[in-house]
């Protein structure tokens, strides 16, 4: 802490060294939460140049009374629950529409569209895909609870100072959510080991659809890691339901290195003066 608080210190007051290092400690938290909040890896990436770009420009209003995480936690949680230009913000998702498509069948009389790209390959990516979409069926509110929840696994305090709640608020509503997606991944989803949807089965579906691009595998590029090594104020004690390992288990990302590219570039341009004349 002492050394995040002389980091900081240090960026406030012109280092660019040390701006750049506050902002790649928490580059790729505000990716991941991003990435689950959005379901596309375009928009995620967009999305967080935008929240790095509100961080930089605010880190001189930072008071300090919280971790910097928590911190930035918020400014991207309130970011996102209001982001409008992502994919699915003019065509909103639900779980009663997502149930139906799968019931459908309407893959079964789709061609082999997998260009000659590994199946096993296509396979992963509509899982990981599908599973990022399938957060899109909750309400922003809703949607934010849970991945903080279940995937960030934040200590119930902290969640609930992100997203302006008491604990025993934030706690009631991310049962209520879990029991909801527990309902629809057992009923549906082959992860769960009870639904009827399968990866495989799916894929041809998904390519004519546009919902995987098999010259495209978005997940696939980016680098693997833990939530753990993203960020550090969890709770080792939060119980995650069998249903919502599902979630649990995806890993999180490193954040692309455009990301840290666009950080470098922004620092060496007009918003690094903006942070030094007090932010905007």
């Amino acid at each position: 802490m002492d050394h995040e608080r002389e980091q900081i210190a240090r960026a406030v007051s012109g280092d660019r060294d040390a701006l750049e290092a506050v902002l790649h400690s928490v580059q790729d938290m505000v990716f991941n939460l991003s990435l689950r909040m959005l379901g596309t890896v375009p928009d995620a990436e967009d999305a967080t140049q935008e929240i790095l770009l509100k961080t930089m420009t605010r880190l001189s209003s930072f008071r300090q009374d919280s971790s910097l995480s928590t911190w930035v936690f918020r400014i991207a949680a309130n970011h996102l629950q209001a982001y409008r230009k992502h994919m699915f913000a003019n065509a909103p998702l639900s779980l009663e529409i997502y149930g139906e498509d799968i019931l459908s069948g309407r893959e079964k009389d789709v061609p082999d569209m997998g260009g000659g790209v590994d199946g096993a390959l296509l396979e992963r990516e509509l899982k990981l895909s599908c599973s990022n979409v399938m957060l899109q069926c909750l309400d922003a509110e809703s949607r934010c609870i849970f991945i903080l929840g279940t995937m960030f696994r934040l200590d119930s305090r902290i969640a609930a100072e992100v997203l302006g709640l008491t604990p025993e608020a934030y706690r009631q509503r991310l049962s209520r959510i879990r029991r909801k997606m527990a309902d629809f991944l057992s009923a549906y989803c082959g992860l769960s080991g009870t639904g009827c949807c399968e990866c495989a089965r799916r894929v041809n579906y998904a390519v004519a659809t546009h919902r995987l691009d098999p010259k495209r595998l978005d997940f696939q590029r980016l680098d693997t890691c833990k939530y753990e090594e993203i960020v550090r104020c969890t709770d080792a004690m939060e119980r995650i339901d069998d249903a919502s390992q599902v979630f649990a288990a995806m890993p999180a990302y490193r954040a692309p290195q455009a990301t840290a590219d666009w950080v470098r570039r922004c620092i060496g341009g007009a918003a690094f003066s903006a942070v030094m004349e007090g932010g905007c």
